[in-house]
């Protein structure tokens, strides 16, 4: 799953399903007039696809790559048939599919309340949820594409962050040095979301 690889777009009938295990994708809503913001991750967590077993068949979102590496695709006809007949792989993805809903509101509420620096470190968390390490292949571009807003307010406020020792950026490339300082930088939408994927997929490791 390379970066930048789009995997459905918004509209599209599914033809298969996706099983991030180290990529990350995000899914973005896209405006008439180009500029997108997304409105959840997903990784090895979940799927892209849920659509499929809720019965409308095609994306509303525009579902690409954002962190390069791998994952199983697996064809939309064999994930519906076991969907319908298995209530152990209903009940888990509809779970999921709770969790997911939960991640897009309170995006939403994020964007429309909490400043960019905020955003900011909620994006790098939820990231590093998904990846094994500390360091995230990100420009500041794709950072500002990804939270909807302009790419001086996400230079700055990851100047902020650096000066201030929890992250380090360089050439497309944040380590994040100081995690629990994020966290606690971070507003409530972070701590939010992760609390309830816990109580959904308890059986998901821990980080």
């Amino acid at each position: 799953m390379p970066l930048g690889a789009v995997l459905a777009e918004s509209g599209a009938n599914l033809s298969h399903v996706y099983f991030p295990t180290t990529a990350i994708v995000s899914l973005a809503y896209i405006m008439q007039d180009g500029s997108s913001a997304e409105i959840a991750v997903v990784g090895n967590e979940g799927l892209v696809g849920v659509s499929l077993f809720l019965g409308g068949g095609s994306m509303l979102t525009r579902a690409f790559v954002r962190s390069a590496g791998w994952g199983l695709r697996l064809d939309a006809r064999i994930m519906s048939e076991e969907f319908k007949g298995s209530a152990v792989t209903q009940q888990l993805f509809l779970r999921y599919t709770q969790a997911l809903i939960t991640q897009m509101a309170q995006t939403a509420v994020c964007n429309r309340h909490h400043s960019v620096e905020k955003q900011l470190c909620r994006l790098l968390l939820l990231s590093l949820d998904r990846l094994h390490g500390n360091e995230l292949v990100m420009t500041q571009e794709l950072a500002a594409e990804l939270l909807g807003v302009r790419r001086e307010g996400v230079t700055e406020a990851a100047g902020h962050l650096q000066k201030d020792g929890l992250i380090r950026y360089t050439r497309g490339h944040i380590t994040v040095l100081d995690r629990r300082a994020l966290e606690k930088r971070a507003c409530e939408c972070y701590s939010v979301v992760k609390k309830e994927y816990s109580r959904l997929l308890p059986d998901r490791p821990a980080r």
